[in-house]
């Protein structure tokens, strides 16, 4: 996370190379996945300024080829980072009469200590105060919570008569908002002083309809407010992520969450019947109509998250229920399982010598890794890309691990639930689906590095995972829809 008005830089990332090509072409490899692009001539002299160890300032990568305008620069940029070779820090700073018109939008009911600081926190704002707008909905409060906003001048307080819940405040906020862009952040929620200024640049894409920045969590006293630091779902990631088609699911949370108001009202926002997934819904939505929807790990919005283990078990409960209801509403996303055959062979033989206790089948997953690595060893050669076959091979072991990972993530997340079942039937299954429900989140606890002991952090993990699996079937059951629980095997990627 980059520190406040910090000035735009660039490096490639740790497991990026770049190598220049025998044809005057150019690559950037990168190691894990591994893959590689191939870069034109003309921006070598961009990828030279870049190293590992130092972020770059995008006027000293512009001195490198003074005759490029410094924002075509970044927008290339930009691609490398939605592709993994290149990481930012930073935000590009606008000419104050750049920034567009913007409207805050906050819902809340009830929570007049929560608006009092989430308002708090935007009146620090570093934002034109002329294009700012904040619109408060209040949800037919029984408190004082409009007394509380009304302290605040300047702020626009909308109040409904009925309790309508939160995605019906968001919808009416936006159809009397002034802004060009919409901001939505809630109400148990504070806003760093960049929050818009680090996002807002991002639109300069006019491709893009919506963008989500960083939920951190704003308590870490407890030991689950440590756990929900590192593992919150309402945290999207460390890097850069952009939807395309092949990615079908993406979507961001609507605590921090910036969209175009046209785009917005053309698609009828929220959908209202939804009390939970609505941000999922509308984000599906969105990219199915056209646009493109965008993830960046900044703009920080501290969330105060259910601190208590009943509350916590509560909402990931009810997490859960949304997913059997968006796939009814979105039947043309169907989850699949990705298996390759590779990966899955091998683990086949090495699991049949465990079976059968004979070294014969590790002869064969032997040959099929070397058989692979020689393969993409022999791809990379006639592209020309200088790679040593020992890091071929580094990166085909942490691909099959990897592999390991995402199968027992999938088993933990969904079928952690039926072991006291399954384990009536047959005790081994049992104990197979609880090691790899432990080996999740082993993984989870060594790659998250959260300041809890790994006795703690596995007890959140597993209340998490049975939580949130019971909302699923739960619901499944309740629909008589069992894909989220049952997806689709494929072997190579669509």
């Amino acid at each position: 996370m980059q520190t406040h008005n910090r000035p735009l830089t660039f490096r490639l990332r740790p497991s990026a190379r770049y190598h220049c090509l025998p044809d005057g072409k150019a690559a950037l490899v990168l190691l894990f996945p591994l893959r590689a692009v191939f870069i034109h001539a003309f921006w070598h002299p961009v990828l030279v300024c870049l190293g590992h160890d130092e972020w770059v300032p995008l006027e000293q990568i512009a001195e490198a080829v003074p005759h490029v305008p410094p924002e075509q620069i970044e927008l290339f940029l930009n691609t490398l980072i939605q592709k993994g070779y290149v990481a930012q820090e930073g935000f590009p700073l606008l000419d104050e009469a750049d920034y567009p018109a913007l409207s805050v939008i906050i819902p809340v009911r009830n929570r007049p200590a929560e608006i009092t600081a989430c308002l708090s926190s935007l009146n620090r704002l570093d934002y034109p105060a002329e294009k700012l707008e904040i619109i408060v909905v209040d949800d037919a409060s029984e408190d004082a919570t409009p007394e509380a906003v009304n302290r605040f001048p300047g702020v626009r307080l909308l109040r409904m008569q009925q309790h309508r819940q939160a995605s019906f405040c968001r919808n009416r906020a936006a159809e009397t908002a002034r802004g060009d862009i919409l901001a939505f952040i809630d109400s148990d929620c504070l806003a760093d002083p960049t929050w818009l200024k680090e996002l807002v640049p991002a639109f300069r894409d006019t491709s893009l309809g919506a963008l989500g920045g960083w939920v951190d969590a704003a308590f870490e006293e407890k030991g689950l407010d440590r756990y929900e630091k590192v593992k919150s779902s309402l945290k999207i990631g460390a890097w850069f992520k952009r939807s395309e088609q092949a990615e079908r699911f993406f979507y961001v949370p609507t605590c921090n969450f910036l969209v175009r108001r046209e785009a917005f009202l053309s698609l009828d926002g929220f959908r209202e019947t939804l009390h939970v997934g609505e941000d999922v819904e509308f984000c599906w939505r969105l990219q199915d109509a056209g646009h493109v929807l965008e993830y960046r790990p900044m703009g920080r919005v501290s969330h105060k998250h259910r601190n208590r283990l009943a509350a916590f078990c509560s909402r990931r409960f009810d997490y859960g229920t949304s997913e059997p209801m968006l796939q009814q509403l979105h039947t043309e996303r169907v989850k699949t399982l990705y298996l390759p055959w590779s990966e899955s062979l091998f683990w086949l033989t090495v699991v049949l010598s465990m079976a059968l206790k004979t070294a014969l089948p590790l002869f064969l997953s032997a040959g099929l890794l070397l058989v692979d690595g020689l393969k993409k060893h022999r791809k990379l050669k006639t592209r020309q890309i200088p790679i040593k076959r020992c890091q071929i091979f580094t990166a085909i072991i942490r691909g099959y691990l990897s592999f390991v990972y995402h199968c027992c993530s999938f088993i933990s997340r969904y079928y952690l639930v039926v072991v006291p079942v399954v384990l009536l039937l047959s005790p081994l299954t049992a104990a197979v689906i609880f090691g790899m429900h432990l080996t999740a989140g082993s993984v989870e606890y060594m790659v998250k590095k959260p300041r809890l002991n790994p006795f703690s952090f596995l007890l959140f993990f597993t209340l998490e995972q049975l939580s949130y699996q019971s909302g699923v079937w739960w619901e499944c059951i309740h629909r008589v829809n069992f894909h989220p629980v049952l997806p689709r095997i494929i072997h190579k990627r669509i």
